[in-house]
């Protein structure tokens, strides 16, 4: 089975993660995409992050109603924070069968070379890139990278918790039921 990774907080999910990965499966050889869901980001650090069971319910929720694509809490069971390389290695003893290419966006990217491994991650995987506003791709790596011209979406998880603790709405940013959930819950108001 050939799968796409989709890393990240997921803090929380959007309608951007989902329209970039509805286009990953349109445009590629795809038969599912995993988000996978990082419960400690080395490079975001930070107190505003719900925790990582909440963040994971609300993607199931998002996700629930198409079986092309699965959530996965992988990196809960590894060490924290969570690294890239280390998750990967685990996946591909975990599926042996499978074959996994990652997904990220132009901003990850052109920092890849700040990866715990990264060698090793663009010596063994392909990586398929959407751009984001503001970062241009140049594969000074030399990976075995190719750049998908997915929707352009200026759609944050920071701009969306920023609405929710000014009490603005989040309508359409999220999908419906995730954005019911969200205030029912309380999430990401101070």
């Amino acid at each position: 089975m050939n799968i796409g990774l989709f890393f990240g907080s997921f803090n929380p999910i959007h309608t951007g993660h989902l329209i970039i990965a509805n286009h990953f499966l349109n445009e590629t050889k795809f038969d599912k995409i995993w988000f996978v869901v990082s419960p400690v980001n080395p490079f975001k650090i930070n107190s505003d992050l719900l925790d990582e069971r909440a963040r994971l319910s609300l993607l199931n929720i998002a996700i629930q109603n198409d079986e092309r694509i699965a959530a996965t809490d992988v990196e809960f069971q590894l060490p924290k924070p969570s690294f890239t390389i280390n998750t990967l290695l685990f996946l591909k003893d975990a599926y042996p069968d499978h074959e996994f290419s990652i997904i990220m966006g132009s901003d990850n990217f052109r920092d890849l070379d700040k990866w715990k491994d990264y060698q090793d991650i663009i010596s063994n995987y392909k990586i398929l890139v959407y751009l984001r506003t503001g970062f241009e791709v140049k594969n000074k790596f030399k990976a075995n990278a190719e750049v998908l011209n997915a929707p352009i979406l200026d759609i944050s998880s920071t701009e969306i918790r920023r609405l929710i603790e000014k009490r603005k709405s989040i309508r359409y940013l999220v999908p419906e039921m995730v954005r019911k959930e969200i205030e029912e819950r309380g999430y990401y108001k101070k």
